[in-house]
């Protein structure tokens, strides 16, 4: 047997380590749009901001069977006598008796970004240098969007010296995940280390001549800024796809074991929606948790191995040197209960409760009781945490 991956990250870099240690000695083939070796991307908005730190991936070159096309990108799904493959951008078709989807996501971005310098968005090392450089450069910088990478991008600019000011279209920063009650506590973590929040606004328009110099919001307000970073989700990259068999909805629809409807053909990571048997739903996970899970199940199904379960959500954000983590699902209407601490105190944990059986928990600094109800979270029957 022979498995070509389409996508050379964290994803695909995982699948190669779980088939090889599941006992896999056949033949893989990575094609990767990027020149870079694998790397590990939660560090690129926080310590690689700084400056240089190693988070290259081991590559895998020491392994013969393993065979890296980096600097190649697929533009379309082909087959081939011995399966189905890919075609590269210089013609070229790789093809082999599986093949795995792992193209992974590209930021979003906002009207006028691409018309002047200093505006970026955050998703590859190439990304990342660029902000640093123009971050030990600025005096103040406005991020749009009040998601995790903002979030951790204006820690790290606060503590470069950096007037930072977020802007967030909903009310408070995080509330689509965390609630509002929680929401409103990643709030006064921003405005109690200098960070400026303006919440339930849009950008109008960026300003400057050839580069940017101000941002403009919706209510006439005018920012100064000397960067601008754009920080508003991920798009799945599909595009190059789109003439196949497979189903594109938000991503590569499959099964709850990144089966695609065609044969042989599997999707994983954050160009993946997966059915999700606890949530009975599809379900696209961009968290870095979710990617090296999915590499399991997908190693597992190509080898033959017990099937694992999809797991629950799960991530961490450092921010102003505290540590924020979360798991599980939760909804509009869960009941949030501190177990430990409160918002007004160093460290806090708190659970999501549905007819009092916990389905989700939250902590800062307080890693510890964070795992012991994470475990307990995911032990729970399914039926409790469908939404």
């Amino acid at each position: 047997m022979s498995v070509v991956v389409v996508g050379a990250s964290l994803a695909g870099f995982s699948l190669v380590r779980e088939l090889r240690t599941h006992g896999y000695d056949g033949e893989i083939t990575v094609i990767g749009d990027e020149v870079h070796p694998p790397y590990d991307r939660p560090p690129l908005s926080k310590e690689f901001l700084h400056g240089d730190v190693d988070i290259t991936l081991d590559d895998g070159t020491d392994d013969p069977s393993t065979r890296w096309l980096l600097g190649r990108r697929a533009v379309g799904i082909t087959s081939a006598a011995t399966g189905p493959g890919v075609t590269l951008d210089d013609g070229t078709v790789v093809a082999g008796q599986s093949l795995v989807l792992a193209t992974g996501a590209r930021a979003r971005s906002l009207p006028g970004a691409q018309t002047l310098t200093g505006i970026h968005t955050l998703r590859t090392i190439d990304d990342a240098r660029a902000i640093r450089a123009s971050l030990h450069t600025a005096r103040t910088v406005v991020i749009v969007g009040a998601g995790l990478i903002g979030a951790e991008i204006a820690s790290t600019a606060a503590s470069l010296g950096v007037q930072a000011t977020i802007v967030e279209l909903a009310t408070d920063p995080l509330a689509g995940v965390f609630g509002p009650r929680l929401g409103a506590l990643c709030a006064d973590l921003h405005a109690a280390n200098g960070v400026r929040l303006r919440t339930g606004i849009a950008v109008a328009e960026f300003v400057g001549g050839h580069r940017v110099s101000a941002v403009r919001l919706t209510d006439g307000t005018l920012l100064p800024a000397d960067v601008v970073i754009i920080g508003i989700g991920a798009i799945p990259n599909t595009e190059w796809a789109q003439d196949s068999p497979l189903r594109i909805d938000n991503g590569f629809v499959t099964d709850s074991r990144c089966r695609t409807p065609v044969p042989d053909i599997y999707a994983m990571g954050d160009c993946a929606r997966a059915y999700h048997d606890e949530l009975g739903a599809l379900h696209r996970c961009e968290h870095w948790s979710n990617a090296t899970a999915q590499a399991r199940i997908v190693a597992a199904t190509l080898t033959g191995a017990a099937p694992e379960p999809m797991p629950s959500t799960y991530f961490w954000s450092r921010q102003y040197g505290r540590m924020i983590q979360f798991a599980g699902y939760r909804r509009p209407d869960d009941v949030l209960r501190f177990v430990d601490g409160d918002p007004s105190t160093p460290s806090c944990t708190a659970l999501y409760e549905r007819d009092d059986v916990p389905v989700a928990v939250f902590a800062i600094d307080n890693a510890r009781l964070f795992t012991r109800y994470r475990k307990q979270i995911e032990r729970r029957p399914a039926a409790i945490a469908t939404p």
